[in-house]
């Protein structure tokens, strides 16, 4: 087979192979300018969700994936994400904790769920029922806890309940556990 042959049929080859490596390059060079932006935009959104649950917040601590809240020095309470699968995927909720065992409130962060049936779970009808709850009793009704679910949207009502209550029974055995160990 003659030259021109050979590098007729490798052109297209090595002309996409050259295009994806260059996309590639400048993805990843994009990227990694974005990323500290992005990264310092989630904060700033924590820090915003923290601020409207915990009022007298004037600094916080994060270690263990929990948010301790302080109000001068004195902790007013403890925040964590906690996250669900809802009917169209992913929830992820900011649950507030006023002590070990009190909800102070809980905020969806981000959900992928229907709209106008699902997505009602970041509505205040339904995430103010978890105020001042306590933890053990943040289940739907018809599973033995105080949260009502929303109609038509029973996965979704579910999902947040259990993702709330698991989650916190897990962080406070972390907190517990770090109180006695040091």
């Amino acid at each position: 087979m003659p030259a021109k042959d050979v590098f007729g049929r490798a052109f297209p080859v090595i002309l996409l192979t050259a295009v994806v490596a260059i996309c590639v390059s400048l993805l990843t060079y994009v990227g990694s300018i974005t990323l500290p932006r992005i990264e310092a935009l989630e904060v700033q959104k924590i820090q915003g969700m923290l601020s409207g649950m915990f009022p007298d917040m004037s600094r916080y601590t994060f270690e263990d994936e929990i948010y301790a809240i302080y109000s001068d020095e004195v902790r007013i309470g403890y925040a964590f994400v906690a996250v669900g699968k809802g009917y169209g995927g992913a929830i992820n909720i900011l649950v507030g904790l006023e002590d070990e065992a009190t909800i102070k409130g809980i905020t969806v962060i981000s959900h992928t769920e229907t709209p106008g049936l699902g997505s009602r779970i970041t509505e205040d009808l339904f995430t103010g029922q978890f105020v001042r709850l306590s933890v053990d009793d943040a289940a739907l009704r018809r599973d033995g806890g105080q949260i009502d679910a929303i109609t038509g949207a029973t996965i979704s009502s579910r999902a947040v309940a259990d993702a709330v209550r698991i989650t916190a029974m897990e962080k406070v055995k972390v907190l517990e556990d770090s109180e006695e160990g040091g």
